[in-house]
């Protein structure tokens, strides 16, 4: 698929971050975009952007869907189907996810489960529903979301990780299982799985407005009170921080993980689309995604070692701590 002007897209997660751009950048090429959110009012800034550069004749619709939700995510492909007129679609993206969830062993299981259920059920929920739009086309592409924590289940040795990580790895194993699956079964459909390292996108703060159910941008007590657990497993001394000052602590972690990224979402973007193309199976994105990917590969027995993760912090670029 080197054209995807005149094609039909669907993109989970389109009200920010990649998915927002990866919407921008297919349309901009004429290809016609549906993209699902829980937020409509991200969608509409995402299609107003779409539609500002898109070919004349371009559609791009939206449809507020939770993606672990069987039945929403069904309801997303008959509204595609309506909404686009369409019996087929080329290209299903499953990008959509959250980031925490936490530890296994003493996490909340509410979120543990949450994210769980949106980063990997998501993923499953979307190729359930858009497989037979796919089937119909004359080739397609499933573009699967895992991330680097779906190689290397960590984010350093003072943080649990658990709920993400396993998810992740569920997409990437997923997706290369696929492979085979649709050689003999749909040999016109590819699938690649995305790796990504950091990448400057909103998931720090929509995870936390998905896991609490809180849309302002306020911290609520449960979550400051889980913040300063946090700060305090990592060493901080909590005690003489007061409930704003956490408050701003992780406004402005949420804001560097955004705006100091060394990858940025449009970038990101054009790594992924780039992949497609290729036919690559496996799509790591960012320079520290290589670095990784390759410092993994090469000492896998010393991959959770708090010394491996500060060479590779170090190697990477990645700011640790404050």
């Amino acid at each position: 698929m080197k054209d995807f002007a005149g094609r039909f897209a669907v993109i989970t997660g389109g009200g920010t971050g990649m998915g927002r751009e990866l919407a921008r950048q297919l349309a901009a090429e004429g290809c016609n975009v549906a993209m699902c959110d829980v937020s409509a009012e991200n969608m509409a800034v995402t299609k107003s952007l779409c539609e500002a550069d898109a070919p004349q004749g371009t559609r791009v619709t939206t449809f507020v869907a939770d993606v672990s939700d069987e039945a929403a995510m069904l309801a997303f492909q008959r509204a595609v189907a309506k909404d686009q007129d369409t019996d087929r679609i080329h290209l299903l993206i499953n990008n959509a996810g959250i980031g925490g969830g936490g530890g296994f062993v003493n996490g909340d299981r509410e979120g543990w489960e949450r994210t769980f259920a949106i980063c990997w059920g998501g993923v499953y929920n979307g190729c359930r529903a858009f497989l037979p739009m796919l089937m119909a086309a004359d080739e397609g592409h499933i573009v699967n979301t895992s991330s680097v924590n779906g190689f290397w289940a960590s984010l350093g040795p003072h943080t649990s990780h658990t709920a993400y990580a396993a998810a992740k790895f569920a997409v990437k194993g997923f997706t290369e299982a696929l492979i085979t699956d649709l050689r003999l079964n749909a040999p016109h459909i590819k699938c690649s799985v995305v790796m990504p390292g950091h990448i400057g996108t909103e998931i720090v703060a929509n995870s936390r407005k998905v896991l609490t159910g809180d849309e302002s941008e306020r911290l609520g007590a449960g979550a400051i009170a889980q913040a300063r657990a946090r700060m305090t497993r990592q060493g901080m001394d909590t005690a003489s921080i007061s409930d704003d000052q956490i408050q701003a602590f992780m406004a402005e972690a949420a804001r560097r993980f955004r705006d100091d990224a060394p990858t940025t979402a449009a970038a990101a973007a054009t790594i992924i689309l780039d992949g497609v193309r290729a036919q690559r199976w496996r799509i790591l994105v960012g320079d520290d995604a290589d670095i990784l990917d390759s410092m993994v590969r090469a000492d896998p027995e010393k991959a959770y070692e708090p010394e491996f993760f500060t060479a590779m912090a170090e190697k990477a670029g990645w700011r640790v701590g404050g």
